[in-house]
């Protein structure tokens, strides 16, 4: 059977536009392509040939953004995190007041293009800068700045219902990883029993197709909050004596640190506990990477873990841990407004252990931090107070 004869599409702008548009080839030579990449190009594709489908149709072109606000975001009970709800935003390249932002998600889509086919990648920072031009003709810039081209990333990441990791695209690296597991990194073994003081730095980019884990000892991930907690349970050696893999988020865990803790739990079946601080700050922290983030609320599935534990200090910790007052903190007028809205989280709101613990602290009138413990003994936290917390099954849920 001949083959069916298509009709080149026509279109104005440069050449570059052009060559771009009709999908010829720019001289960059295109990498064999992973399955993953071969369907993630193959939805940016798709999402193009609306544009020119709609041309020849006559038709205005639009896209349909699912909606990130807070009011299409929800807890589901069963499933036991946050999720993103069904409403979405059209946005049409003929309407004055979104033509520019439909133009740069079109823009975007076709720099994550770009990088898929050369298997490439990029930081958010870095795509501004490689899309960032003045348009022929307008002496208009396709991004003023880069605040606004992040939301038309998050927009194609949604709309494609694909990770940014997936489109290729990477964040700041700040988390770290020691215990007895070895993975592949991009083709390098690693064993992250072997990492010295530094430990292994946790990419952004940690989906299976670029980190693949090869064996695991562990029987247990142990999450703290902050890298100075961090080093003292590293330099103990706590890993080792208790076979476990230790990690930490710098804080607010990003992207890459809470991706990979969910592949550990999910591929490997490892408990997940959270060693953070009895604060407002650090019952937040928990409730990420449990429930999943307002933000985030379209990758939950892929990042939170309903059966995370919180085995952080708590607030009677002062009297049982025999704390001197001196290592307290006051309560803001922040943070008891801020504990009460974590209070009335739907995920916190009908758990009576929760309720106590908030309400302690509020009554104490003041925080702690997990380097508290320091002033019992510089090593307190990694020989008495977290095995004993492990040991007792004394955690929240």
């Amino acid at each position: 059977m001949a083959k069916k004869k298509t009709r080149p599409v026509k279109t104005g702008g440069s050449r570059t536009t052009r060559r771009a548009a009709t999908g010829e080839a720019t001289g960059k030579k295109k990498a064999k392509l992973k399955a993953k990449d071969a369907k993630t190009l193959h939805e940016l594709v798709e999402l193009a040939n609306t544009v020119v489908q709609a041309a020849q149709r006559r038709r205005d072109p639009h896209l349909d953004i699912p909606s990130r606000t807070l009011s299409n975001v929800s807890y589901n009970r069963r499933k036991r995190y946050i999720e993103l709800g069904k409403a979405k935003n059209r946005r049409h390249l003929f309407n004055l007041h979104q033509a520019k932002t439909y133009m740069q998600t079109m823009l975007v889509a076709s720099g994550c293009k770009q990088l898929i086919e050369q298997d490439k990648t990029t930081s958010i920072r870095g795509l501004y800068y490689m899309l960032k031009h003045t348009i022929e003709g307008v002496q208009e810039e396709t991004f003023d700045t880069q605040a606004e081209c992040d939301p038309v990333i998050e927009d194609l990441e949604v709309t494609l219902n694909s990770l940014r990791e997936e489109l290729h695209l990477y964040a700041q690296t700040k988390g770290v990883m020691v215990g007895p597991i070895t993975l592949v990194d991009n083709g390098d073994e690693i064993d992250c029993s072997r990492m010295g003081s530094g430990g292994y730095g946790i990419p952004s980019i940690v989906e299976s197709d670029r980190v693949r884990f090869k064996r695991c000892d562990a029987k247990f991930v142990l999450h703290v909050e902050k890298d100075t907690v961090w080093q003292r349970f590293n330099e103990d050696k706590f890993w080792r004596k208790h076979k476990c893999i230790l990690t930490h988020g710098g804080g607010q865990p990003p992207r890459g640190v809470r991706r990979l803790l969910h592949r550990l739990h999910n591929e490997l079946k490892l408990p997940v506990y959270c060693l953070l601080d009895n604060d407002p700050w650090g019952y937040y922290i928990y409730s990420v990477i449990k429930q999943g983030s307002i933000n985030l609320a379209y990758e939950s599935r892929r990042m939170a873990i309903p059966e995370a534990r919180f085995i952080g200090l708590r607030s009677k910790d002062c009297e049982r841990c025999d704390l001197s007052q001196s290592v307290t903190i006051a309560l803001t007028d922040t943070d008891r407004k801020r504990a009460k809205q974590i209070a009335n989280y739907p995920w916190f709101k009908h758990k009576k252990p929760w309720q106590k613990e908030i309400q302690k602290m509020l009554d104490n009138g003041f925080k702690l931090e997990v380097e508290s413990l320091i002033s019992k003994d510089i090593s307190y936290v990694t020989e008495e107070y977290v095995p004993a917390r492990l040991r007792d099954r004394d955690w929240l849920d």
